[in-house]
């Protein structure tokens, strides 16, 4: 990463995240995600997301409507949707498309570009830093609290892509069984050979 590059200027804007579900999942790979930790700056580039498309997606937590538990997905674009999974993990997505279209991006997985003995420590030393949606929340250390949180502020934040200069591979979406014809959906987008995705 060039020197100085985390600075405002380079921030995604809250407009980028107001466009359709699937092309900013696309255009999300290869930004970074910054985590601030006691004055320390943890950053990982995305290389996997995956798509939910809200009242028309069985997969998606606001198919059925408006709950306490996805309340933010019905926000504007540009904040985070934070959810607790399986009593263990916590999963990372980012609100897309206007205010009450609730729709939004799961960030599945990043490759390690700064501050990773912090990554190795928050994950007790496994080797597995960021492959996968609960793991990368563990290693950056989001919970809960980032719910609702705007992506443009500290200490959670995304930036641009320093460049494009990639294949983008386009599959199934992973463990949405329940979700019947939507399973097969190819929502889930990767950098093609990057040895960071959670699953080929």
């Amino acid at each position: 990463m060039k020197k100085n590059y985390l600075k405002r200027k380079n921030l995604l804007p809250q407009e980028f995240y107001k466009n359709k579900t699937i092309l900013i999942a696309k255009q999300l790979l290869g930004a970074y995600l910054v985590r601030t930790l006691d004055n320390k700056r943890l950053v990982g580039k995305i290389v996997e997301t995956e798509a939910y498309l809200g009242f028309k997606d069985p997969a998606c937590h606001s198919y059925k409507g408006k709950t306490e538990r996805c309340k933010v997905m019905f926000w504007e674009g540009g904040h985070f949707y934070v959810y607790f999974i399986y009593g263990f993990y916590h999963c990372l997505n980012v609100v897309t498309e206007k205010e009450g279209v609730p729709e939004a991006v799961l960030i599945r997985a990043l490759e390690p570009v700064e501050g990773v003995e912090i990554m190795r420590k928050l994950r007790k030393g496994k080797k597995n830093l960021t492959s996968g949606p609960g793991v990368l929340c563990e290693a950056f250390k989001i919970d809960r609290s980032f719910n609702g949180h705007p992506v443009w502020e500290k200490p959670l934040q995304i930036f641009k892509p320093l460049n494009r200069d990639f294949k983008i591979v386009q599959k199934e979406r992973i463990g949405v069984d329940y979700a019947g014809e939507a399973k097969r959906w190819k929502l889930r987008f990767y950098i093609k050979n990057n040895p960071y995705v959670s699953k080929k």
